[in-house]
């Protein structure tokens, strides 16, 4: 069975049928017209949303019936074959509601009674949401309900160290939102929205600004808000011994910024280097 970022098979809807007796769910003679029995009340159950579409497979079956268990797929025209009762209508429909009406065509068609109906998903092809940039594992995730921006982060193993803060959210219809990081762990729902099939979610990598020269560990650094020529320097892990704080030079595109002050802040990109003393 194919699964696609799940550790389980999602049962997800049982349309529950007052069970007939024993020797009613029978198939008819050859030749013989179907017997019209009465269609028995559904019992409801929770729906987990999820709308099936093209390229779902789904395993569809009578509950304790060996003989009617179907692995299918929803086609592009978005329906499916099923044996005996032929084509119908898939895309669009939860697995609940799919499981009502495989159970109303088996009744009307007189091969069974009274059957309980299970659809099952084996593989969620058609709605996902795609991650890409700075996070833990990129790719797409299947959605199976609805789904908030934080919890999509936390199923790809959240933004990497050297993530942007931001999160960036392209709807399938073309509205972009900019999302804070720190606003969807910790505000309301106003701050971290649904997401919808074909959305696509995207962290760039955070700012960075470079320094070497007379510091315990010169490279290259995640720029952080506030980020001053003093914080930097700590950053770089402070100066050596041989290292002056009046021999600092900031470079910024290309150009020497001059009269530095170490409480000036730093921009993403520049380029900091640390001179020795002259003694």
């Amino acid at each position: 069975m194919i699964r696609v970022f799940t550790t389980s098979h999602a049962f997800l809807a049982i349309a529950a049928l007052v069970a007939a007796p024993a020797g009613a769910q029978t198939l008819p003679a050859p030749g013989t017209a179907p017997a019209q029995t009465p269609a028995a009340p559904a019992a409801t159950v929770t729906d987990s949303g999820y709308v099936l579409g093209p390229g779902d497979i789904l395993e569809v079956g009578v509950v304790g019936r060996d003989d009617y268990r179907n692995r299918v797929r929803v086609q592009t025209d978005g329906s499916i074959l099923l044996p005996l009762i032929g084509r119908l209508p898939a895309e669009g429909r939860t697995p609940l509601q799919l499981s009502d009406d495989v159970a109303k065509a088996l009744r009307s068609g007189g091969y069974y009674a009274r059957p309980e109906v299970s659809v099952e998903i084996a593989s969620y092809a058609s709605r996902y949401v795609t991650v890409l940039g700075e996070v833990g594992s990129p790719g797409l995730v299947p959605i199976d309900r609805a789904y908030r921006v934080s919890e999509i982060v936390a199923r790809v193993g959240g933004v990497k160290p050297t993530g942007s803060d931001v999160v960036t959210l392209s709807r399938a219809g073309g509205e972009q939102l900019q999302l804070s990081l720190t606003a969807l762990a910790t505000g309301g729902a106003a701050q971290d929205p649904l997401v919808n099939a074909g959305d696509k979610l995207f962290v760039a990598q955070a700012p960075s600004f470079y320094i070497y020269g007379a510091v315990a560990a010169p490279g290259s650094y995640r720029l952080d808000p506030d980020m001053s020529l003093r914080k930097a320097l700590a950053r770089g892990g402070g100066l050596t011994t041989s290292g002056s704080d009046k021999r600092v030079k900031v470079f910024r595109a290309g150009q020497e910024i001059k009269k530095f002050d170490l409480n000036n802040p730093i921009a993403a990109g520049d380029v900091v280097v640390v001179g020795e003393r002259l003694f």
